[in-house]
């Protein structure tokens, strides 16, 4: 599980449904979170979070251009590649965040493809519904 941690910027809701951005380091991520209004009703501006994805939701891209409705993109390098028979994990050191890393499981043949190598930059593309937040967590502590 991948696990950045951050500061709530802006909160819109509608029923059921928030779209909650978050700085993290010098990155605007967003969240959209489904569910009961209650769960979101304290969250506020500046609030210390923590966004969890999977590494299986984060797909990679290379030198991709033009527009793109994925929210979330997290420019990278690769800091270290481990080749499967099926699937690849790919550590990525992201670019705006000195040390922070995430990591990227994808297809073998897609790793292929995409002729991946370390030291390579790429961008992690992770759509906004599938980051969790979890709020009422100090930034520096983990949850």
């Amino acid at each position: 599980m991948n696990r950045l941690s951050g500061q709530i910027t802006c909160i819109e809701t509608q029923g059921s449904v928030a779209v909650v951005d978050v700085a993290v380091g010098s990155l605007q991520l967003t969240a959209t979170v489904l569910g009961n209004p209650g769960l979101w009703a304290g969250w506020q501006r500046g609030q210390a979070v923590q966004l969890l994805f999977k590494e299986t939701e984060v797909a990679l891209a290379k030198n991709l251009g033009g527009q793109i409705s994925l929210r979330n993109r997290l420019p990278a390098r690769i800091a270290a590649i481990e080749w499967g028979q099926l699937l690849t994990r790919v550590q990525l050191q992201l670019e705006q965040m000195a040390g922070a890393g995430i990591s990227s499981v994808i297809t073998t043949r897609s790793a292929r493809k995409l002729q991946l190598e370390v030291g390579d930059s790429v961008e992690g593309l992770v759509k906004s519904n599938e980051m969790s937040l979890l709020a009422g967590t100090s930034a520096g502590e983990p949850a």
